[in-house]
């Protein structure tokens, strides 16, 4: 399948000729859920969900799915009844025609006064895995990791060693939309060969609009 990063935290799928969009939110490019065949959503946080956009999509294709945690499908389901489906960890199902399975239940914490939300982690054809907000283990092996670099709820040496305990063969950046080219520079050193080390994973970041193979 083809990965074509979408700004921010969304990513796009394409294979056989459908597409699978994975948190097309408010810090993505504008058309990141456009045509999209299904749309999957890991929380309900902004920059993951924008739900005006996420609404366009599905007015603009009748055939558009939705497959997001309970807190996501309640605020979309009444206006596209039939067409938008409650996933929490465990669940596996079929989204145009790409294999899905939920591992995950709860955002990373940001801070002990806030409370925290559902979060759901997504495996798309047993190959890539796009955490969502929180540093899930997927509870298989995985080739592709798409890896939440930057948050107000993350650390380097949180990051770094996540990608050590998935151990994919290929982490790809999301989560960096808050970053600049300075900043974007500094994590791709420390999780390169200057960097302390990422075991067998090889890092890349693609910029917004960059597709690759997984």
């Amino acid at each position: 399948m083809e990965l074509t990063k979408k700004g921010h935290a969304c990513v796009r799928l394409t294979k056989g000729g459908r597409t699978l969009v994975i948190d097309p939110g408010a810090f993505s490019e504008e058309d990141a859920a456009a045509g999209a065949d299904a749309v999957l959503i890991t929380h309900e946080h902004p920059d993951h969900l924008d739900e005006g956009r996420l609404r366009v999509a599905l007015e603009g294709r009748p055939g558009t799915e939705v497959w997001a945690p309970r807190a996501v499908a309640e605020r979309v389901s009444a206006a596209f009844p039939g067409r938008v489906h409650t996933v929490g960890h465990g669940d596996t199902f079929e989204a145009a025609g790409f294999a899905v399975e939920a591992h995950g239940e709860l955002h990373a914490v940001i801070h002990p006064d806030l409370p925290r939300i559902a979060n759901v982690g997504f495996v798309v054809d047993g190959a890539l895995f796009h955490p969502g907000d929180a540093l899930t283990v997927p509870e298989r092996p995985v080739a592709v990791l798409m890896l939440p670099l930057h948050a107000p709820w993350n650390k380097f040496s949180e990051v770094l060693d996540y990608v050590r305990e998935v151990g994919p063969e290929r982490a790809y950046a999301v989560h960096d939309g808050l970053l600049a080219d300075a900043g974007l520079a500094v994590y791709g050193r420390n999780l390169g060969p200057q960097g302390p080390g990422t075991g067998r994973t090889a890092y890349a970041r693609l910029a917004p609009g960059d597709s690759t193979t997984v």
